[in-house]
């Protein structure tokens, strides 16, 4: 009897064992209970790293421990192998994404193996494979059916040298990752999961989950966003257009003395003036460089720019300056923000750098504000001032009377708003499960019949890293 472990014989010879007895097969048995383990499939790299390791040594253990407590387990492996690495190696080697995610696919499936993990290998998929793909184009139908997929146009990143489209982790400092060139935001048509349809329902059915750590649900409930608020429109001075914001604190609605847009907003450019055009294409410029994540931080330092234009406040009928600001995004409400400075910390910052005035609204109890002498904003509780039929109303009554006031007026309409939005799912790429629709000159976008799937990928494609269709 050898006295030292031997890997390579003893493991060998077991893992010869396992494979010709197939011992981690399921077959269908009724008598037995079921569990199903799934840790997630890896893509496909080529390799397997040390996380690998653990997750997948933590669920062999779950599946090895079920199965030994009577359970029928099915424990399954896949490869999650589309994606943009595989565009990348084949514009880099000039080898085919499927070569390429094969070649990987077959040494991590030897290394997975060499590790005794317990997955019936006869259940393996991958996510590249017409086979797999064609549930997912059913599933497309199927929400196409259900108005649950649309196609819109959406912004994207563009690289105007390579002529593609560039995904997020492909843009480095506002610049392609591959030639340097600077990055575009362009317009192009994009299809979209109509997820928002669920954003309640996802919401209510958190209460049921059993076990989940509070810290998880209170991000998800983020993500979700749910806030409660009114949808106004401010005219634009001057034409025949309106600026839609939502907002939570239509009690301040009065104090509104300047508007915030998202330098990405869709009416930036239209506001811009002649005059102002130079300035607000080189902020809009710089902007894009910026982390959107960071321009919303608390200590971010706030700019903005002046488009020239200005909009009128429905309550006061005053004129307002419009500005384009860092802090404010189109990825939530309508990109467009009342600016309330006396109430609303950034806005205060904002105004302050930029001299633009303040309007106190809400003055709290036993206190007199100055907006002349005002070093932060007041954002508590307190009754309104400076806000006509309203004035002496504490401020969250005035929340109701106020939304029901807009309605009356038709300037407004309480809504629920969501952070969540619809899920792009189409992205100009190859490597990519094919959308299942035709395009018609006469009848339009037509949905391909279920009995000819699935759409596959075309193979006579080259990869030149040039733009344009492969």
């Amino acid at each position: 009897m050898q006295q030292r472990y031997n890997p390579q014989t003893v493991e060998e010879k077991w893992q010869k064992i396992w494979q010709e007895k197939q011992v981690f097969k399921v077959e269908s048995d009724p008598d037995r209970p079921k569990f199903y383990l799934l840790e997630m499939f890896p893509y496909p790299s080529g390799r397997i790293h040390m996380g690998h390791v653990r997750n997948y040594s933590i669920g062999d253990v779950v599946a090895r421990f079920k199965g030994l407590q009577g359970y029928n387990v099915l424990h399954p492996m896949g490869w999650d192998a589309f994606g943009m690495p595989a565009e990348n190696a084949a514009i880099q080697h000039g080898i085919h994404p499927n070569i390429w995610t094969r070649e990987n696919i077959d040494n991590m499936r030897k290394q997975l193996k060499r590790m005794g993990l317990s997955y019936d290998w006869s259940r393996e998929i991958a996510t590249c494979d017409p086979d797999y793909y064609r549930w997912e184009q059913l599933i497309f139908l199927r929400m196409l059916e259900k108005g649950l997929a649309y196609k819109k146009s959406s912004s994207v990143n563009w690289c105007p040298d390579c002529q593609t489209v560039l995904a997020n982790e492909q843009v480095e400092d506002n610049c392609c990752w591959r030639c340097g060139s600077e990055v575009d935001e362009k317009e192009l048509e994009q299809w979209f999961f109509k997820i928002t349809d669920y954003a309640q329902e996802l919401l209510d059915d958190m209460d049921s989950l059993q076990g989940w750590p509070e810290p998880v649900l209170t991000m998800q409930r983020n993500w979700i966003g749910r806030s409660v608020g009114c949808e106004i429109d401010f005219p634009v001075e001057g034409a025949d257009a309106c600026i839609r914001v939502f907002t939570t604190r239509q009690d301040t609605l009065f104090g509104a003395t300047f508007m915030s847009l998202a330098p990405e907003h869709p009416m930036a450019l239209q506001l811009t003036t002649d005059e102002q055009r130079e300035q607000v294409e080189a902020f809009v410029r710089k902007v894009r460089k910026m982390d959107k994540i960071a321009r919303t931080a608390d200590d971010y330092e706030k700019e903005g720019v002046f488009t020239g234009s200005y909009c009128i406040n429905p309550a006061t009928g005053r004129r307002i300056p419009v500005f384009l600001a860092n802090f404010v995004l189109m990825d939530y409400g309508t990109g467009a923000v009342m600016a309330v400075p006396a109430h609303d910390q950034r806005d205060f910052e904002f105004a302050r750098k930029y001299q633009l005035p303040l309007t106190v609204v809400i003055q709290p109890e036993g206190e007199t504000l100055d907006p002349e002498t005002m070093t932060e904003a007041w954002t508590g509780s307190g009754c309104l001032v400076n806000s006509g039929p309203f004035d002496g109303l504490d401020n969250e009554e005035a929340k109701e009377k106020i939304a029901a006031w807009l309605k009356e007026k038709g300037i407004g309409t309480s809504t629920v708003n969501y952070r969540l939005r619809d899920w792009g799912v189409s992205r100009q790429r190859y490597w990519g499960t094919p959308i299942p629709v035709i395009y018609c000159d006469s009848c339009g976008i037509v949905p391909v019949p279920e009995d000819q799937l699935p759409v596959v990928l075309p193979t006579d494609v080259a990869f030149t890293g040039e733009g344009g269709s492969p």
